[in-house]
């Protein structure tokens, strides 16, 4: 993969053609770990304009967040000349929010598609949260797999995606 010209939206390698105007995610500083077919991960840290007047994190953030992994998910990266012609978005989503999330950590979201069928899927959003300098590195262990989002699960969001014309 060739590495993307927006800085603060991916890592080195990886990319994904919707992000190129992608402003709010741009905005909104996400950084792509890994894409694959029907999968991205995909972190971020909190900001203070990021903030609910309680000081946490504002559900549209958290929610935000996870529909951009969500429609990376949906989305082929290198889509053939075949899938050229539609996108995929979401027909509705499910949110819960399980524990707050504070100014200066990291959330990370893993989607993952769980079933498909004709135009209509539906994917897995987990969002987890740990603070800034705690992050821990992937690694594998004998007890645990080889990519362990860091950080305790704040929300899960499913989606409900459904294919339609470029027009």
């Amino acid at each position: 993969m060739v590495e993307t010209a927006l800085p603060g939206v991916t890592v080195p390698g990886v990319t994904h053609h919707i992000l190129k105007n992608d402003h709010a995610s741009e905005w909104m500083g996400i950084e792509v770990l890994s894409i694959s077919d029907g999968h991205a991960t995909i972190r971020m840290a909190l900001r203070q304009e990021m903030l609910n007047g309680f000081g946490i994190a504002h559900g549209g953030m958290i929610f935000a967040f996870a529909d951009s992994a969500f429609a990376l998910a949906c989305n082929p990266a290198n889509p053939t000349a075949a899938e050229a012609d539609s996108i995929t978005v979401a027909a509705g989503v499910d949110v819960n929010f399980l524990k707050p999330a504070y100014q200066g950590q990291v959330i990370t979201a893993v989607a993952n598609r769980r079933a498909s069928s004709g135009r209509s899927g539906l994917y897995d959003i987990q969002i987890f949260a740990v603070d800034a300098g705690a992050q821990r590195t992937s690694g594998a262990t004998p007890d645990t797999p080889a990519h362990v989002p860091p950080g305790e699960l704040i929300a899960e969001f499913r989606g409900r995606s459904r294919t339609i014309s470029k027009k």
